[in-house]
């Protein structure tokens, strides 16, 4: 097992239409979220691919307006960006290992679903969603969802720890549909959402096409942003 994720430092450092997902968007205009009754740490937040990937790779999917279709708490998703490498890439947790306080990070599986309205994986993969939290508070920080992941082991369930580097399943490469608008492989990809518990996270903004180690922190939850689609 390689080292690095281990020793993760929580730091705040093709053509994908994926409009037929799951969950319709919740507007963001009239939410409120609630407000942090004391300042947490924060949490970084990685590619969700073992290895190489590339943020954006053709210009089609930044952050700072990429389209987000799940919910969590209630509200759309902070933000979501498309993460690309060629099918059969271990797909990971995209959390890190330690809050900014040095405290254990604890991970669990909050959902496991087909990504697409369809229901047939073969349109688009499963979405897997992750909770991650201070294992020194409790306290939960955030949530990431995973989605067009392929080959997912049975004990990847609701409930489920998972470690950094416990394989969530692969990239793959699916049918071409309203879901996954996808032409060949260098345009597989694994859809990423992000957000807090309270307030906003936010992204890493860099050029489309930028290459991505798995130790690239790509973002941050925890942190007190006051919007929707903001760059940390």
């Amino acid at each position: 097992m390689p080292p690095r994720r281990a020793a993760r430092l929580a730091i705040v450092s093709v053509l994908s239409a994926t409009a037929a997902l799951l969950t319709a968007p919740i507007s963001h205009a009239q939410e409120t979220r609630p407000a942090r009754a004391q300042s947490a740490d924060t949490v970084a937040v990685y590619p969700p691919i073992q290895g190489p990937s590339l943020w954006d790779r053709f210009g089609q999917t930044p952050p700072s307006s990429h389209h987000r279709v799940f919910s969590n708490w209630g509200y759309l998703n902070d933000w979501s960006v498309d993460i690309y490498q060629n099918p059969g890439a271990t797909v990971v947790s995209p959390f890190g290992s330690k809050t900014s306080a040095g405290n254990p990070v604890s991970v669990k599986v909050v959902t496991v679903t087909p990504g697409c309205a369809t229901g047939n994986l073969a349109d688009g993969g499963w979405r897997i969603g992750l909770e991650a939290s201070d294992g020194a508070t409790g306290a939960v920080v955030g949530r990431a969802d995973v989605m067009h992941v392929d080959q997912k082991p049975d004990a990847i369930s609701v409930g489920a720890t998972v470690g950094p580097w416990t394989r969530l399943g692969q990239t793959g490469r699916f049918r071409y549909s309203s879901c996954y608008q996808v032409n060949g492989d260098t345009g597989a990809h694994i859809h990423l959402e992000v957000i807090n518990k309270t307030k906003y996270s936010c992204f890493i903004a860099r050029p489309a096409g930028t290459a991505l180690s798995d130790e690239t922190s790509v973002g941050s939850v925890g942190t007190l942003n006051t919007g929707p689609q903001q760059a940390c």
